[in-house]
């Protein structure tokens, strides 16, 4: 089977660097996706057509996996290449016709994350490394700080999901459960709403790809035992 690994926001397949070695030891092949995040003209149909681009000539044992943002662009290339499986990690789950940015307001992801900081006690309001990098190790958040912040344009969050629906493809939802972005609870509410299906969890905050590289890949590959 080939894993082909979408990013999130930023769209670096370095995002991705951690787990591909993991899934390799487990006997699989592991494509991890560069998607054009800096380009004001590229959306959802560019965001898709690389995707495609990067699966190439291979037309079977395909695995998509759609971290965060990625969950939007996952299911529009089941439209274009035979998809075994779906595997939303941390992910955004869209409605048809919905936007990038509609997506935050409509599920009440605001409301959802202040929540969950007020639990644990922390501040409500967002700070990049308290509440994406916060399980990393140091030495993977140097590597990032030192690469910069990626470009993300705003085109995708103004575009319209252009989807009819979900596609008629296996689907698994894979959630942090100390994601600070993304909650637990939110996210089980969320994927029964959309999609219908349960939340398996794990743990791990947003960024587990950074922070949990080896019970990820060890996640993603028993799916497709089950």
């Amino acid at each position: 089977m080939t894993f082909i690994l979408i990013p999130g926001a930023g769209g670096q397949a370095w995002y991705w660097h951690r787990v591909v070695p993991e899934l390799a030891a487990l006997g699989h092949d592991a494509v991890a996706v560069d998607l054009p995040a800096g380009d004001d003209s590229a959306g959802w149909a560019e965001y898709t057509d690389a995707v495609v681009q990067a699966i190439g000539a291979r037309d079977s044992g395909l695995v998509l996996v759609g971290q965060s943002m990625g969950g939007f662009t996952a299911p529009l290339v089941c439209a274009r290449v035979p998809v075994d499986l779906v595997v939303l990690v941390n992910a955004m789950t869209p409605a048809p016709g919905e936007t990038g940015g509609d997506w935050w307001g409509n599920t009440g992801q605001a409301e959802a994350a202040a929540a969950f900081a007020r639990e644990q006690g922390r501040p409500e309001d967002f700070d990049v490394l308290r509440d994406f990098f916060h399980d990393v190790p140091q030495h993977v958040v140097d590597d990032a700080m030192a690469r910069g912040e990626p470009a993300q344009s705003g085109t995708p969050f103004g575009q319209p999901w252009p989807a009819g629906g979900w596609p008629d493809v296996p689907t698994r939802f894979l959630q942090g459960r100390d994601d600070r972005l993304f909650p637990l609870a939110f996210q089980r509410r969320v994927a029964r709403e959309r999609l219908g299906i349960d939340v398996d969890d794990m743990p791990g905050g947003h960024l587990m790809a950074l922070s949990q590289p080896v019970e990820l890949a060890r996640r993603l590959a028993a799916y497709l035992k089950a």
